[in-house]
């Protein structure tokens, strides 16, 4: 199967994982000349503390996801490592619960791949707190890549 479209899925915690993430989706995305959708997915709350932060908020509904997206650290980090690596891609932007957009993002974009990222949990605090890498895992149209970040604790 040849890959015409990856996935990479960013939320607020992959900040510290970017040079993992890139690495990855590079090294599958280069052979294949794959276009990447590079996508920040936000709660409403993240994504309302993101717009306050950044100043964009103007009151009137007009700044829609992909340009808060593309303004954000983490796809701005990843940006600079893929424009660097000469890897083609485009910036999204979407708001929702995690694990269910990340699927029906992939779904909308018709990826080939999803890459997401994540941390070592206990068997406890997926349990008790749920994973979107979970979810994305069982529910994505595609083969799905987890990136582990380097964390040494669990939750």
């Amino acid at each position: 199967m040849t890959l015409q479209t990856i996935l990479l899925a960013v939320g607020p915690g992959d900040a510290d994982r970017t040079d993992e993430l890139a690495e990855t989706v590079i090294e599958v995305a280069q052979p294949a000349n794959a276009t990447v959708v590079l996508a920040h997915i936000f709660t409403q709350d993240e994504y309302n503390e993101v717009l306050e932060n950044l100043e964009m908020d103007d009151g009137s509904g007009q700044v829609r996801p992909d340009e808060v997206a593309s303004r954000h650290s983490t796809i701005r980090d990843l940006r600079r490592k893929f424009d660097e690596a000469d890897v083609d891609y485009d910036i999204r932007g979407d708001i929702g619960d995690h694990g269910s957009t990340i699927v029906e993002l992939a779904t909308g974009v018709a990826a080939d791949r999803v890459v997401v990222g994540g941390r070592r949990r206990s068997p406890t605090g997926k349990a008790v707190f749920g994973s979107t890498a979970q979810e994305v895992l069982l529910s994505s149209p595609c083969p799905v890549t987890f990136v582990r970040g380097d964390e040494e604790n669990g939750d």
